[in-house]
């Protein structure tokens, strides 16, 4: 008889007990509505063991990558571990920065060396917590090795507290201790199918979880074609455009264009970004879409591309709400 494992304790399981009755049966509450698989309130996620195929029938495929399953529809056939969404929010890993890289005139390269194991898939992101307490988050930028190197992209604001402390740390005293949460987020690649068309959208660094998708994407050896539209308000918001020229003529199926939405440039798409895109691909159907950065355009490029005939479960969205100090 399975066991489910729930806050380190056990409890015995029948297979034709839900996991979510038998958590019930023995006094553990667990969020729960519906109990049909529908308003998907009882959501948990697997730590450890087999997720039957109908209790995440219903799931986005990145929730499915990450484990998570409906409670109420979930029959386990062996020994499952499970927690609350949540609970893996709140895990805190020991890390030291070890370096910085100015890509803009107002964005660098932060690399991170995680003291601990960790799990991660290139776009999603973590929080960064300093000693005092002070949190920002920021997105995973590079693909996995073993090696618990972290990169992001962090755009200085004037007067920032972390990131201008962040800016001048790593120079001062590089190896300086903070503190790094599990990673989180739906915004990575998934390698099926591997022939659909990907189109990615960022304004300024929102091009950071896109810069891992994509790179994630081709060490995949995704068969599909690749758009790529980075977009910012002059020429200073764009970085790694040499980069990422030089990859397009490298790659065939790997499309790039950069663009600003106030002066026009030689060499450079002038408009907004949502424009731009709407010109080059009016028809989305069959597309899987990733949109990170300004609030506004990523909400208002989420609605043209389903109006366009993308799915809303093949549109991955990642508004970068930035805070002012």
């Amino acid at each position: 008889m399975p066991l489910i494992k729930y806050q380190g304790n056990s409890y015995q399981c029948d297979e034709q007990t839900s996991v979510l009755d038998c958590l019930a049966r023995h006094g553990v509450t667990v969020p729960s509505s519906c109990r049909s698989g529908v308003c998907q309130s009882c959501l948990l996620q697997a730590t450890k063991g087999a997720v039957p195929a109908a209790a995440q029938k219903d799931l986005r495929p990145t929730a499915v990558a990450n484990g998570y399953l409906l409670a109420c529809v979930c029959y386990p056939k062996e020994d499952l571990d499970v927690a609350l969404p949540s609970a893996d929010e709140q895990r805190w890993l020991n890390a030291r920065l070890i370096a910085s890289e100015q890509l803009s005139t107002d964005i660098f390269k932060l690399s991170v060396l995680c003291e601990e194991p960790i799990h991660y898939r290139a776009g999603q992101f973590v929080s960064l917590a300093r000693e005092d307490g002070l949190v920002r988050t920021y997105s995973i930028t590079n693909l996995p090795d073993g090696s618990g190197l972290l990169n992001f992209h962090v755009r200085h604001l004037p007067n920032g507290k972390m990131s201008g402390w962040l800016r001048e740390i790593v120079d001062i005293n590089r190896g300086e201790k903070i503190r790094i949460s599990s990673p989180r987020g739906n915004c990575f690649y998934l390698p099926e199918p591997s022939t659909q068309p990907l189109l990615l959208a960022a304004t300024g660094c929102g091009l950071a979880p896109l810069w891992g998708i994509l790179h994630d994407a081709l060490a995949q050896n995704h068969h599909g074609p690749i758009f790529l539209y980075h977009g910012s308000y002059s020429r200073d918001g764009l970085y790694y455009v040499d980069e990422l020229r030089q990859l397009a003529r490298d790659q065939p199926n790997f499309h790039y264009m950069p663009s600003t939405s106030h002066t026009a440039i030689d060499g450079f798409a002038h408009g907004l970004i949502n424009q731009l895109v709407a010109t080059d691909h009016n028809d989305l159907t069959g597309f899987r879409v990733y949109l990170c950065g300004n609030p506004d355009m990523v909400n208002t490029m989420k609605r043209e591309a389903y109006l366009a005939g993308a799915k809303l479960q093949d549109i991955y969205a990642d508004p970068f709400v930035i805070a002012k100090i």
